[in-house]
């Protein structure tokens, strides 16, 4: 290979290096909430994992599995959002699994017993839903979800969600009781939405499920929320 070619092979390496890193910062904001929420839930502890750390062992896997140095800015952001998620799903895995404290078996316990009717797990720990959300909206059995105080951005989700009869001071609580109520792999497709800000054709390549069915959910949560607002 010429000295030239090299050069060239270099500037092109190093031009897509700088592609992936602009890229990865819009990982953040999407990382960042779904941290937070599986903080609040109990799911994993308190400032033990950062999103910096998530991003860059996804970006890592993306490198050491492959790549094409051609791929189009729009490919590789959808591309990094997959390692992002799955990253997050085996985190939550995990540490639902096999921490060994009280309170994040007892939520994960109470979760899947409650939602045992209506969701089946698969092999990749996506919830797969089998009714409507708002067929079990509420009605688990009489078990109370555990809430959280909501403090990050309120008003991007509730106008997500078509929200806007929620009054300022009940916005942490409604956000609470969303968000406690909904599965990880189920919020994730609003966070996506709102904080990824894919399109519901990019979440259904993320999350290899259909366009149609990720409409569909989500417009059942939306239905499902403004009907139960306190």
């Amino acid at each position: 290979m010429s000295t030239i070619e090299k050069l060239n092979n270099k500037a092109t390496q190093t031009a897509f290096n700088k592609k992936v890193v602009a890229t990865s910062h819009q990982l953040h904001p999407y990382v960042k909430h779904r941290l937070y929420i599986a903080e609040s839930t109990g799911v994993i502890p308190k400032k033990m994992y950062s999103s910096s750390g998530i991003i860059d062992e996804s970006i890592a896997k993306f490198y050491e599995n492959g790549y094409n140095i051609d791929i189009d800015a729009n490919a590789l952001k959808l591309k990094l959002f997959k390692y992002v998620d799955a990253e997050l799903d085996a985190l939550f895995k995990k540490e639902a699994f096999h921490k060994n404290t009280i309170s994040t078996n007892a939520i994960l316990e109470e979760e899947l017993d409650a939602l045992e009717e209506h969701y089946t797990i698969d092999d990749g720990f996506d919830y797969v839903m089998h009714e409507d959300l708002d067929d079990i909206s509420y009605q688990q059995n009489g078990q109370q979800k555990q809430l959280f105080l909501y403090d990050d951005d309120s008003n991007s989700v509730l106008n997500a969600l078509d929200a806007d009869v929620v009054s300022a001071t009940n916005h942490n609580k409604a956000l609470g009781n969303l968000y406690s109520w909904l599965p990880l792999n189920v919020s994730n497709i609003v966070d996506l939405f709102v904080f990824g800000k894919l399109s519901f054709e990019d979440i259904s390549k993320v999350k290899g499920i259909e366009t149609k069915r990720i409409v569909l959910i989500f417009d059942e949560i939306k239905k499902n929320f403004n009907n139960h607002i306190d």
